[in-house]
């Protein structure tokens, strides 16, 4: 099963003025995105690094811990940094926002394949909690501060270079960059010629009867797997591309996952029936709730969930933290009823999940 780093072996060598930039690539560049290049990249426009130097100066680094969020992502730079396709790319403007009391986790890098195509590429979800939230926060708020930072760094580059824009990311990031280009003006929205979207989750009515979203759909190509989860939340008015994954379930989010041919995807005809029951449940779900009752219910849980000892979606499942939990829900009539009243709905989802997962094995 060919992916990501099959691509690099099939069209490294040939050179973007050979073969024009497509899907596979901007994936490639969204995966790189979660990489993180603080005093690698420069932060401004006006200063630029190749991929291959950034990928030298990763090797250098004595500690990387904290770089990347799976190794895989360390082990795309490398290889893309040694392809003719890819070593000359220059990366520009790395951005990191993470201010845990705001519920923001922003980070976004321009990858420049020549004088007139600059690719601005928004990071996805990270690993810590605060990243979650905002996700969380995109079901009941009109603009979540890393929407609204994406649509301010995209009206920067386009102040800076009067270039053609191409941009996407992968999950969140994928959202983030359909917001930047709908709460742009037309001015702006006319540089962008287009829009991926990879596995990112959709919007609420708040944006979907935007006309500036509205104005730039035609533009927006999104990709989501088989079994879908992340990508199918919300709602959307642009099509998707189905497309195979050689995982199950949730793992299906994994950009690594996704089998490649050529210079596209493998496609698929339709959603796992199990994706598809997902998807109406959770709709049917999220539009029971008004949206004060998602907001009353989200910051709920997550009240009931972070405490001093969880940082990362992970620490939730430590048996000091699973006491706590428990004696919060005792001791806190608010919480205990928001929590159990969505209980069945939250097991019926997570039912959903492990059929796939068991089916698959």
């Amino acid at each position: 099963m060919a992916g990501l780093f099959d691509y690099l072996q099939w069209r490294g060598d040939l050179p973007f003025f050979l073969i024009e930039l497509n899907c596979v690539d901007m994936l490639v560049f969204s995966a790189l995105s979660y990489l993180r290049f603080e005093d690698i990249v420069p932060s401004e426009f006006n200063n630029t690094v190749s991929l291959e130097s950034v990928g030298k100066k990763f090797d250098l680094l004595e500690d990387k811990s904290g770089r990347f969020r799976v190794e895989d992502d360390l082990e795309l730079l490398y290889a893309a940094a040694k392809t003719e396709r890819f070593k000359n790319i220059k990366l520009t403007a790395y951005r990191s926002v993470f201010i845990p009391e705001e519920d923001t986790q922003f980070s976004a890098v321009t990858f420049i394949i020549d004088d007139n195509i600059w690719c601005p590429v928004f990071r996805g979800t990270d690993n810590t909690l605060v990243g979650w939230k905002e996700d969380f926060n995109m079901t009941f708020q009109d603009g979540v501060p890393a929407q609204r930072l994406a649509a301010e760094y995209i009206k920067e580059l386009h102040k800076f270079k009067k270039c053609r824009i191409i941009t996407g990311g992968h999950s969140k990031g994928g959202n983030l960059a359909v917001y930047a280009a709908s709460k742009n003006t037309e001015r702006v929205q006319k540089r962008i010629e287009k829009i991926y979207n990879f596995d990112g989750p959709g919007f609420t009515e708040f944006l979907l009867n935007d006309s500036g979203y509205l104005n730039i759909v035609p533009k927006i190509s999104t990709y989501v797997p088989q079994s879908s989860v992340f990508g199918m939340l919300l709602q959307r008015e642009e099509t998707h591309s189905i497309i195979k994954s050689n995982n199950f379930s949730l793992f299906q989010h994994d950009p690594y996952s996704w089998e490649i041919l050529g210079n596209g995807f493998v496609p698929e005809s339709e959603l796992t029936p199990e994706a598809q029951i997902f998807d109406k449940t959770f709709h049917n779900w999220i539009n029971g709730m008004t949206i004060e009752e998602r907001n009353l219910f989200f910051d709920s849980l997550f009240q009931l969930l972070v405490t001093e000892d969880t940082f990362r979606p992970r620490d939730i499942l430590k048996p000091q933290n699973l006491v706590k939990y428990y004696k919060s829900l005792k001791s806190d009539e608010n919480i205990r009823k928001m929590i159990t009243s969505e209980f069945a709905t939250i097991a019926q989802l997570a039912r959903i999940i492990q059929k796939e997962s068991n089916d698959s094995e």
